[in-house]
């Protein structure tokens, strides 16, 4: 039967004979050639609201994973885990798991919590691991220090922490006052090597009033290597009630100052080594 373009009178015998092959098994064009309904929408009209055969819908590439995804939920699993399980997005997870019942909790709210602190200590741990290593790989590049190198750095560590003369106020004495030992200790070398005698060094602790202050002159004196009858009148730092003070307990023993007698020529010589440090850097920047 052949109809003319855009006309078709007998549509509902075609509709039946249409519903008829969809029913069959037909496909849109298996119909459209047994009845040669070349027009698209009149095609679709004619087997409009009948299913189309399974076998000729295109198999979904998802339908694997949302197959898994709903029998994990039927499992009790939670919305990441399957996310985590399978790599598909959560919306995904969302929209073909919604319809099944909510699990009940794997754990109660203390376990979650013990289990949240597990977590975080393991990471932790495991932060702590890495920093050390990375540490250490770094102490042993700094293994075999010259002589010139712990010059270079106890010039830098002076101007960095040490007393400094203002045009306005010449002093010209080298004071040093630092609260971490191995600053200390990496100054009290650099003097050594400079061959400032230990006789011509002062040592005084600056410390809170409320502290320890034989604790802390045991603590420095043990780190310096002096005895403790060499200390100054320690200076006390008045406590403001409206600070909360950090720096307490057994780890806090204020700050060593250092100062050294009949200094002015050793701290121009080190204003001198600081501006060659400068200078040179000051070319590199050219």
């Amino acid at each position: 039967m052949t109809h003319a373009p855009g006309k078709y009178a007998d549509f509902e015998g075609l509709r039946e004979q249409a519903v008829a092959l969809r029913r069959a098994g037909h496909s849109l064009r298996q119909i459209r050639d047994e009845l040669k309904v070349y027009n698209n929408d009149i095609l679709n009209q004619l087997v409009k609201g009948e299913p189309p055969p399974e076998w000729t819908k295109r198999p979904n590439a998802k339908d694997d994973l949302k197959a898994k995804a709903r029998a994990l939920r039927l499992q009790g699993w939670t919305y990441d885990r399957i996310e985590a399980e399978l790599g598909c997005s959560r919306s995904s997870v969302s929209l073909w798991v919604r319809d099944l019942p909510k699990p009940e909790p794997r754990y109660t709210p203390e376990e979650q919590r013990a289990l949240m602190r597990e977590g975080l200590a393991r990471r932790r741990a495991a932060e702590d691991e890495e920093r050390r290593k990375t540490q250490l790989d770094a102490r042993q590049e700094t293994r075999e220090l010259t002589d010139r190198e712990l010059f270079m750095a106890g010039v830098a560590l002076y101007w960095a922490e040490g007393s400094k003369s203002k045009p306005y106020d010449r002093r010209e004495r080298a004071v040093f006052v630092n609260s971490d030992p191995g600053v200390i200790q990496t100054y009290l070398a650099w003097l050594d090597l400079l061959e400032v005698e230990r006789e011509r060094l002062r040592f005084r602790v600056l410390i809170h009033e409320s502290a320890d202050v034989d604790a802390a002159h045991r603590f420095w004196a043990e780190i310096a290597g002096i005895d403790t009858s060499v200390f100054a009148r320690p200076t006390l730092k008045k406590h403001n009630p409206r600070t909360v003070r950090k720096n307490t307990g057994d780890d806090y023993h204020g700050c060593l100052v250092i100062s050294a007698a009949r200094s002015a020529d050793l701290y121009n010589r080190i204003e001198g080594w600081w501006s060659g440090i400068v200078a040179h850097a000051q070319a590199r920047l050219r």
